[in-house]
């Protein structure tokens, strides 16, 4: 009972790091076709990101309705109207409403 219980045991210990084992990766097999292949985004220097046109209804993303204007007079915008904000994207200023992300207006920057 002795021989079966130790024989087991050592079996454990010597099968535990097989198990770990993961087979080695050697890139891509010889039968897959090239069609789908990962495409990398765009990437653009700083200061060069593509250009959006924006106009009256589209939404503006939460992550760029956070770079609020507060000082409009300076930039020659009207003042907002209730439950609107001034928000800058590149050189441009839309009037978007906080709750949902609507423009309302869009002010073209020089």
């Amino acid at each position: 009972m002795k021989r079966i219980a130790l024989a087991a045991i050592a079996f454990s210990i010597l099968a535990a790091p097989m198990a770990q084992a993961q087979p080695r990766y050697d890139g891509p097999r010889p039968h897959h076709s090239q069609k789908h292949q990962y495409k990398s985004p765009k990437h653009y220097a700083p200061g060069q990101h593509k250009k959006r046109h924006w106009s009256r209804g589209d939404r503006v993303p939460e992550w760029q309705r956070r770079h609020h204007v507060r000082d409009y007079h300076r930039y020659g915008l009207k003042r907002p109207g209730r439950h609107q904000q001034w928000v800058r994207v590149n050189n441009d200023y839309l009037l978007v409403s906080i709750a949902s992300g609507v423009i309302a207006s869009v002010v073209a920057g020089r």
